[in-house]
Order: structure tokens, then sequence, then C-alpha cells
């Protein structure tokens, strides 16, 4: 018999569930901005009861674990904690610039791609990964929060922006990631279907984690400005 997978992301304006069920993805996604706390459970009913499933039969959950909103983070790990912990489900998580390195490389082919979050602040989230040979988002420069002035150069090869991180800095990215770009979507938004990509493997490997080890990855730690930072900022 098959087995039934789960995934979540709350992480950006998206809010998005998916399922794995008999060697196909059916999703639903929805910009919501910051109104996931309202979408995220009736979403979820409603693709469970479309395809007849009940939480009862699902064999674990993947969970988009950031980085991104730190509120959205939270809803949709809480929401996963929850499930997996009463029905003593394994868990992965998930990070946020690996679905949309994921779904650049499974829609478009990319075979590399410059994931981008605007982190605000006058900040960003960054990681970039290549295709690896299973058609899987790998990571080639390790995640990290950090001014669009400083992101890492990236090999001179083919590569493909995506993110709102784009969409804010775009000009200054591509001077400072010193690569060249085919193309550029600022509208990209992390899919949960693309976190279940990610996540099946990992589930086949035995390589799944118990619920109260499933943790956000904020990649940083401070939220809130000081006022002498802000004034900083605006000078």
């Amino acid at each position: 018999m098959s087995k039934v997978y789960l995934a979540v992301d709350t992480a950006t304006e998206a809010c998005s569930v998916a399922l794995s069920l008999d060697g196909s993805v059916l999703e639903r996604f929805e910009v919501v901005n910051r109104e996931h706390t309202q979408k995220l459970v009736p979403m979820l009913r409603s693709l469970l009861a479309a395809t007849g499933i009940g939480v009862a039969q699902l064999d674990g959950i993947a969970c988009g674990v950031g980085p991104g909103s730190f509120a959205g983070v939270r809803i949709g790990v809480g929401l996963v904690k929850g499930l997996a912990l009463a029905r003593d489900l394994p868990v992965v998580g998930v990070s946020s610039l690996a679905m949309l390195a994921q779904r650049a490389m499974r829609m478009r082919q990319a075979p590399r791609v410059a994931a981008v979050i605007d982190a605000r602040m006058s900040e960003v989230y960054c990681g970039a990964y290549r295709r690896g040979a299973d058609g899987r988002a790998e990571l080639e420069a390790a995640e990290r929060v950090c001014a669009a002035e400083q992101v890492p150069q990236l090999p001179a090869d083919s590569w493909i922006g995506v993110g709102s991180g784009w969409a804010a800095y775009a000009d200054v990215l591509r001077r400072s990631f010193a690569a060249a770009f085919d193309d550029i979507d600022g509208a990209a938004l992390p899919h949960a279907e693309d976190a279940l990509h990610l996540a099946l493997p990992e589930f086949a490997a035995g390589r799944a984690i118990g619920s109260d080890a499933l943790t956000p990855a904020y990649l940083r730690d401070n939220v809130a400005l000081t006022l002498s930072e802000q004034a900083a900022l605006r000078r």
C-alpha cells in the first residue's frame, strides 16, 4: 500500500498544503499575507476531504521551517508538531529557500538557483543551490541572512534568481552575486508541493525526525531594531 505524506508551508505571505498519494502530489496554495491562522486549517481540511484521506492515514509530515516571517513560520511548525505528536508521526523540516530553488529546477530545469527572500530591516535571506543528478536542489552556498550587498559571490555559471528579495534588491543582488543570471522571478513563493519533492527521499532513507526535534530555521535571532538602529537606517 502506498504511503501518504503531508506537507505544510506558511513561512512567507503564501500558505500551502500538499499531499503525496499514490505517486501524485495534490496541493492547495494561496497568497494570504498575514491570514495564515485563519486559512491554514480550512485549507488542510479541504485537501484531505478532496482526497478522502484522514489524518490517521498519514505516514509522515514535511514542514516548511523558514526562513521567512517569524509569525508565519511558527504557525506552520506549531500545527505540524501538534499533528505529528498526536499520531507519533515522523517529520522532515524543509527550508523555504530550498523550496524556491526546487520549484525553479522542477518547473524550468534550472541548473543553478539563487533563492532570496526579503527579510525586511534592509536584509535578505539567501541560499544558492545546484540541481543534483536526481533533480533535487542541493545546497551550494550556505543559507544566511545579510544585507543585499553582502551576499556571497557565486561561481561564474548560468543562474536563475527567485524569491521576493529579487523584487526588492535586484540590481544590488546582481552586482553582489557577481554571476550571470539568465532570468529573475521576484514573485516566486515557496510551495508545499516542492517541500514534498525534497522530503520524500528523506522519509524513504529513514532520515525523518520526531516532532519534538522540529524547530524553525529563523537564521536571524534579532527581530526588532532598537531605536538607535532605526535612526541609523533612516540616516
